[in-house]
């Protein structure tokens, strides 16, 4: 079966109203817009599983083709945050290095950097959509999701509850606290040589107050596509490791990505 290949603008974006407060949202939907990304989408008449779409996203997440599959000629809104985050990301860090071009392969760093922005905006979008859209969809799948990888990693329900008023008290400061977390440890799972070692790596985390969360984020996918796929160059690394100091000193980190790279790609 085909897949068409198709820019946002000949989507149908799903739970868009329950972003309508999120000026985050309405940035990155139209950086997004602007840029070159496209989606994959079948063929009129023709259909794909919710499990084929997400095996060949999970597989394939960061293929230079620049597209991400769908079950249909619909995207939710919180995918587009999600993808629009990669594509900015991605052009960032393209131009960090001189020289090099845009279309060369990641480093490792690079991919587990722009991965984990991508997903604790999924964070923050909790924390705001839970006071402001509490029935969203966005809301009753992801907090259902995460309550299940939270409750398998011990942690009560009241746990839980209370980790969720975090986000919602402050859910900039739950963004940055759960990227850097991201970044920390696939970084060190990437170099782990064995079970043991990575036992170990997560075990350290362990005090962390989103460490209950880490299995939600699918963390061995990163890790194997970047061993397979990520390139080295200490150019490049040394510049993410930069990027990430940065945002670590920042006041609010997710203010520093905006106005640094989201609104100029908007062209705001």
């Amino acid at each position: 079966m085909p897949l068409l290949s198709v820019p946002l603008d000949e989507l149908t974006i799903v739970d868009e109203a329950s972003f309508k407060h999120v000026a985050a949202y309405a940035a990155l939907k139209r950086a997004l817009r602007k840029s070159s990304h496209r989606f994959r989408i079948p063929a009129p008449g023709e259909s794909l599983s919710w499990d084929r779409a997400t095996f060949l996203n999970l597989t394939f997440w960061s293929s230079r083709e620049n597209a991400d599959v769908l079950c249909e000629d619909s995207v939710p809104a919180d995918v587009v945050a999600h993808v629009a985050w990669h594509s900015i990301v991605a052009d960032a860090l393209s131009r960090l290095v001189s020289g090099r071009s845009p279309t060369s392969a990641p480093t490792a760093l690079d991919l587990f950097f722009g991965e984990s922005i991508a997903s604790a905006f999924d964070l923050f979008l909790v924390g705001r959509l839970l006071r402001n859209a509490p029935s969203s969809d966005f809301i009753e799948t992801q907090v259902a999701t995460m309550s299940e990888a939270a409750e398998q990693a011990g942690l009560s329900e009241s746990d839980f509850a209370a980790l969720l008023e975090s986000a919602v008290a402050d859910p900039e400061r739950a963004f940055e606290d759960l990227r850097a977390l991201l970044f920390d440890v696939t970084r060190a799972l990437w170099a782990c040589e064995s079970a043991l070692d990575a036992q170990q790596v997560l075990s350290s985390y362990a005090a962390h107050r989103f460490e209950p969360l880490l299995h939600h984020y699918q963390l061995s996918n990163w890790v194997l596509y970047a061993r397979a796929y990520g390139i080295r160059s200490s150019e490049r690394e040394a510049a993410v490791l930069a990027l990430d100091a940065s945002l670590r000193a920042a006041p609010v980190a997710l203010d520093w990505l905006m106005e640094n790279w989201v609104e100029p790609a908007k062209g705001g």
